[in-house]
């Protein structure tokens, strides 16, 4: 697990990034750990619902779409340029949509029976402050569940993208993939966090092993360069190389599980002979109750 201290520009989803995260990598690896997500909470008798670090929306749509509709859900992110495009998009019922720091939010105390988060606690710069607050906005009996990319090595798409980026700034590698999506998966760590934010119950840990498919190499390698913070990165070193570094990556992509369909999983794969290579994708869910 990385140790080093995430800059801020880990944290900035602005620009053009918002639209190609939801358009590339939205599909590409979070769709279907969303709908996981949503099933744990489904079968649980919930009636506010707080979702933090939103992004898009994509596990507030499956809130929407799974959850009774007398289910309040309201949607949270830090970056406001997010949350626009979460909205813009739309959810199949009306949810309140609100700009917030999951260090500081904005709630009353008890507010909530359930809090989700997906994939977003890795950016949070106190991790046990983070989750005294959704503690403390957590009704007695309440859960909060939540999932963490795991290492990066069982997450072939980002270590591919992660791997070519090294030889296009060989001084200085962007390491934004390994720092904060992936640097945040020792289950130790994770616990001993949320004792420190004051949840007295015993995490329950789960490892999920999903595909994660594109129409292309070149699809992968614009999901990770510019549909995410590796795009500051990248800009920060040298903005006119972007697409130098996003041709990188996709040949990259290219070599390891061909150039048209490529299919990944989230763990660690072998080729597949006669059919599109698969990788994988690993995730962690948490469940943890108040």
């Amino acid at each position: 697990m990385s140790t080093m201290p995430s800059p801020d520009s880990d944290k900035h989803f602005a620009g053009s990034i918002p639209e190609l995260y939801d358009q590339y990598m939205v599909p590409l690896i979070f769709e279907r750990y969303a709908a996981d997500l949503v099933q744990r909470l489904a079968s649980r008798p919930v009636t506010r619902v707080l979702e933090i670090a939103a992004g898009t929306g994509v596990v507030t749509r499956k809130l929407a779409s799974v959850l009774h509709e007398d289910v309040a859900i309201v949607a949270t992110d830090l970056n406001p340029a997010m949350l626009e495009t979460a909205a813009a998009i739309g959810t199949s019922r009306p949810v309140q949509w609100r700009p917030a720091d999951a260090m500081q939010l904005p709630f009353a105390n008890g507010m909530f029976d359930a809090v989700v988060c997906q994939f977003g606690v890795m950016f949070f710069p106190d991790k046990a402050k983070a989750f005294a607050e959704v503690g403390r906005v957590l009704c007695p009996g309440g859960v909060f569940i939540f999932n963490v990319w795991d290492r990066i090595e069982a997450n072939e798409f980002a270590d591919t993208v992660t791997t070519a980026l090294a030889s296009v700034f060989p001084d200085d590698p962007p390491r934004f993939m390994a720092r904060t999506p992936h640097g945040y998966h020792d289950r130790a760590t994770i616990a001993r966090d949320l004792a420190d934010g004051g949840f007295t119950a015993v995490p329950r840990f789960d490892t999920l092993t999903a595909r994660s498919r594109a129409e292309s190499a070149r699809d992968v390698a614009v999901a990770y360069c510019q549909g995410t913070p590796l795009r500051n990165e990248i800009e920060a070193r040298d903005a006119s190389r972007l697409e130098a570094a996003t041709e990188a990556a996709a040949q990259a992509i290219a070599r390891r599980f061909g150039g048209a369909a490529v299919e990944g999983r989230t763990v660690e794969g072998q080729p597949v002979e006669g059919r599109a290579v698969e990788g994988m994708i690993q995730a962690q869910v948490v469940t943890i109750e108040h």
